[in-house]
């Protein structure tokens, strides 16, 4: 069953999973110490000539196909047709970033993110599958920490189209990883056997390989922990008990998987024990860009259908799209999918070039994007008016364009819980952007830590900070004629560099305000972390419209800029102006049933179904295997 940690255990097992080194530069850890280095992302990174040219063929046989797939079987289905499955491995589509001595296509993570926005707006679904497969299911894992043998055994089946899952969550265990309750016991005959019960396995019940997240126990030939292992998904013991079902992506095939005394072989295990937590952090260093590339899709698709339907919808003698109510919300779509663009490819270059450390940038693309493309979905329907509620089949069914605008909306919203939800990628976020005053506070920032430790780690600390915060106080962001070379978006790298600096303040301040209590302070560092994830945006979306020349690109950009600084601003005033206090303590009085009166006057139809967290117990699976396959299995 679920281990039983303290809230201490919990942040050990979390910060020991952490990749603790810098050993390339980072533009946003930058950005938050208040360096706006801009050469880092300036000039915009470019694909090389020949990999432009094989990703324009792919990506256009891929368009061709996939103008030939209808999203709206998958919606009413609810599921992805086999046929459209095998056309994509067919294409390629299932080894985009395998290397191409392991049979994949070898292409960037450029051409990767642009071949799920393609296939993504057919239907959110298959990029769902795409992006699960390659993003964190066996390829990018085994890419980055794999035997030899270990490429050479999986790679090619992967890129063959065996489609490949990653099972970490269980029915009690979400984002915190420390209460992992699924073990990985090893055997006298060198090999493991796992047992426990995951949750959400997204692609599970298709899957024909398997990334599975176990515990190992210590012992005295091991440390044990957290340990990553390549399981055959038809071994014996493995049962897809449940597919899951959700308000949007219908098509996903997610399941409730249970191991039951499945024997895998020490060859399968992926690094050493205890190192699985490293590696999936690892891997969604790159991984999570998929969800910024689906946003990013959702933004395209929501911004033609806005400016189709406000050119069309006439009301009080004028299109819909000139009344300023509509106008405004027009703007903010299109400049707001030009910087979700912008910030995608920029993270994607970087991360191909592998110059640069973008376990940040990732993060806040990823952040930024899915609260961003909400946004922008809600929007949309508000444009749409009625229109935007109704179904796209009730729509057709009145003989009006099949517009899936609530489907959008449905869609995009497990983007902001997906691979981190929002409140998680703010503490992430928020220990990466403080590790240099971690580092140098030592003690200080260490609850336990005893008296004589904290004057030590003062002394240590003074140097630090008699060397940087003198930086924060002038910059270029202050001269009138600083990065003229980029026109009339240069007034915003100035700001640019100015909020850089003050942020990096702002967050002295808090450290010296609430010390070791900073960590409890999430509203705090949540701003903090949206101001770093704003200015990076701001930061993409210029150096985009300078690498792109172009007057309509500038247009985009300045605008994204201005309406980014007031959202900017207003988190700057809240993080000292707020009601954070307050908050906690009313959440305290609803949590203690102090204000139950509140609910009166409802019925609870969910009451007296069933428990919060449905239990359960290790053994043999009582249930019939649901597990399926799109393509044969590429087993020899």
């Amino acid at each position: 069953m679920t281990a039983k940690v303290s809230e201490q255990d919990a942040r050990d097992v979390a910060e020991a999973a952490r990749e603790k080194d810098w050993k390339r530069p980072s533009f946003a850890k930058e950005l938050f110490l208040g360096r706006f280095d801009l050469d880092l992302i300036h000039p915009h990174p470019t694909q090389d000539a020949e990999e432009a040219a094989g990703s324009a063929t792919f990506l256009a046989r891929l368009r061709e196909y996939c103008a030939g797939l209808d999203g709206t079987v998958i919606e009413r289905e609810a599921r992805i047709p086999d046929e459209y499955v095998k056309g994509l491995a067919d294409l390629g589509c299932f080894g985009i970033k395998i290397p191409t001595e392991y049979g994949g296509l070898g292409m960037s993570a450029v051409t990767y993110n642009r071949a799920l926005m393609l296939a993504g707006s057919v239907h959110p679904s298959i990029g769902a599958l795409l992006s699960a497969h390659q993003s964190i299911g066996v390829p990018e894992p085994l890419k980055q920490f794999g035997t030899p043998e270990q490429k050479r055994a999986f790679l090619p089946r992967c890129a063959a189209g065996a489609v490949s899952a990653f099972l970490l969550t269980e029915p009690d265990v979400g984002s915190d990883p420390a209460r992992l309750a699924c073990t990985a016991t090893p055997d006298e005959d060198g090999s493991y056997v796992l047992d426990g019960v995951k949750l959400w396995t997204t692609n599970g019940v298709v899957a024909e390989l398997l990334v599975v997240m176990a515990r190992v126990p210590k012992s005295a030939t091991t440390k044990g922990g957290i340990t990553a292992f390549v399981v055959e998904a038809d071994a014996p013991g493995i049962t897809v008990e449940r597919r899951n079902g959700f308000m949007g992506l219908r098509g996903i095939e997610n399941g409730v998987t249970r191991l039951h005394r499945v024997r895998v072989p020490a060859a399968n295990r992926i690094g050493r024990d205890g190192e699985g937590l490293k590696i999936a952090l690892s891997t969604l260093n790159t991984g999570r860009l998929s969800i910024p590339a689906l946003c990013t899709a959702a933004g395209k698709w929501a911004l033609k259908i806005s400016r189709e339907w406000s050119a069309e919808r006439v009301q009080w003698g004028r299109p819909v799209g000139e009344h300023a109510a509509v106008a405004s919300k027009i703007s903010f779509i299109a400049a707001t999918t030009y910087a979700m663009e912008a910030v995608l490819d920029l993270s994607a270059h970087l991360a191909d070039a592998a110059r640069n450390d973008i376990r940040i940038e990732a993060a806040l693309a990823k952040l930024w994007a899915s609260e961003m493309a909400w946004t922008v979905a809600d929007e949309l329907i508000q444009i749409r008016g009625g229109r935007g509620y109704e179904t796209a089949e009730s729509l057709a069914a009145r003989g009006e364009r099949a517009v899936a605008a609530e489907q959008l909306l449905r869609d995009l919203r497990i983007n902001r819980i997906f691979e981190g939800s929002t409140e998680i990628m703010h503490l992430l976020v928020a220990r990466e952007a403080v590790d240099a005053h971690l580092s140098a506070a030592g003690a200080l920032a260490d609850p336990k830590a005893a008296t004589s430790a904290k004057a030590k780690a003062a002394a240590k600390a003074s140097g630090f900070y008699a060397k940087w915060l003198p930086t924060l106080v002038t910059g270029k962001g202050q001269l009138p004629r600083s990065y003229g070379d980029f026109g009339p978006l240069a007034t915003h790298l100035r700001y640019l560099e100015r909020a850089s600096r003050k942020l990096a303040r702002s967050t002295f301040y808090g450290m010296t305000r609430w010390q070791a209590g900073l960590e409890r302070r999430q509203g705090f560092l949540g701003r903090v972390v949206d101001i770093g994830a704003e200015l990076f945006a701001m930061a993409a979306s210029c150096v985009r419209a300078r690498m792109l020349g172009e007057a309509a690109a500038y247009e985009l950009a300045g605008t994204f800029c201005a309406q980014s600084r007031v959202r900017v601003e207003r988190l700057f005033d809240a993080l000292w102006d707020n009601t954070d206090d307050a908050d906690s303590t009313l959440a305290k009085g609803v949590l203690a049933g102090r204000y139950t009166f509140v609910e009166e006057g409802v019925l609870d139809p969910s009451e007296g179904t069933g428990p919060w967290i449905a239990p359960w117990r290790p053994g043999e699976s009582a249930e019939d295997n649901l597990a399926r396959r799109y393509v044969p299995s590429t087993r020899d």
